[in-house]
């Protein structure tokens, strides 16, 4: 008899038709909570990507879930402390957006430090030159850039980093020291700030995080810096950037995550200059979500070990 699975943000295509073929699949949106409830009382299992919270209120209309698997890397929407106390094992693909964000990190950061110049038609020989002569980007190397956060994918930006010859800082609350295997230094957070070319955010959702890079954070940094945060919305004090932005505090900002997502109308950061404002898209090429996707895998084999 197959495992009873309920999918509440969907799958990649080859992951969902395996799936399928190793388990009853039931594909209900997050947002249908009579429907979710109803395929709820019956699952074995249940995977999720980012929006479902998967909290008390959830897990009671659950009575036979075994394992809830998350696609994706933050655990954020899931009560962990509440899935242990029913013993319901937590799933999660740690490893499988590792390259994705890395290689978008420097895509936005090339963005916006040396913005491409793409001539669509014919422009004459004056315009041309003007360009040439106008054009002046940042060039990476021998700059100065910071980390805050350097577990996994902070470890593998700076990595990145070393390649391009830029100096590496970074403030982590571990001592990482051992793990980093390129020329790196750890700072206290007051001179990260003040002394990176750019900074780039991959903190967790943990206590204390949040509204974390604020005013007293911009009032250290230069006016020449970038600020790069794909890791959680809510560290960010979107009113105080917005007013960093808009004075020169700070040069330019990329942010692709937000609080709340999506972003309301009122959102201090819509128009504001030199910044790019993206949609949650760090994760988003196919290689890392079809490995996220394969979560289904995991979830399956669990079910299978607890029933033999």
């Amino acid at each position: 008899m197959k495992h009873t699975i309920i999918l509440t943000e969907g799958l990649e295509a080859t992951p969902l038709a395996w799936l399928k073929q190793n388990a009853a699949v039931h594909e209900i949106s997050y947002k249908d909570r009579p429907a979710l409830a109803a395929a709820l009382s019956q699952a074995a299992g249940l995977i999720v990507r980012t929006y479902t919270q998967v909290n008390p209120d959830l897990l009671a209309l659950a009575p036979n879930l075994q394992v809830v698997g998350r696609a994706g890397v933050g655990l954020e929407n899931i009560d962990q402390d509440a899935c242990a106390r029913r013993n319901i094992k937590v799933i999660s693909t740690p490893q499988a957006n590792t390259h994705a964000v890395v290689e978008y990190v420097f895509n936005l950061i090339f963005t916006l430090a040396r913005p491409v110049v793409n001539l669509k038609t014919p422009v004459s020989a004056e315009e041309f030159h003007r360009f040439r002569k106008t054009s002046r980007g940042l060039e990476l190397h021998g700059k100065t850039l910071g980390i805050l956060g350097m577990g996994r994918i902070g470890t593998a930006v700076g990595r990145v980093a070393h390649a391009f010859g830029m100096k590496i800082i970074y403030n982590d609350v571990l001592d990482v020291a051992s793990q980093v295997d390129f020329p790196a230094q750890s700072v206290e957070k007051a001179e990260l700030y003040r002394r990176s070319d750019i900074l780039t955010i991959h903190v967790s959702h943990r206590p204390g995080n949040a509204h974390m890079i604020n005013r007293e954070i911009f009032s250290l940094m230069q006016n020449h810096a970038i600020l790069v945060n794909t890791s959680r919305g809510e560290v960010m004090d979107a009113y105080a950037l917005a007013e960093a932005l808009k004075t020169g505090k700070v040069f330019g900002a990329a942010l692709d995550v937000h609080e709340p997502e999506p972003p309301p109308a009122d959102y201090p950061l819509w128009g504001t200059p030199n910044l790019i404002f993206a949609p949650h898209l760090a994760a988003r090429t196919q290689g890392a979500m079809d490995a996220m996707s394969w979560v289904a895998r995991d979830v399956v084999n669990y079910l299978d070990s607890r029933a033999s």
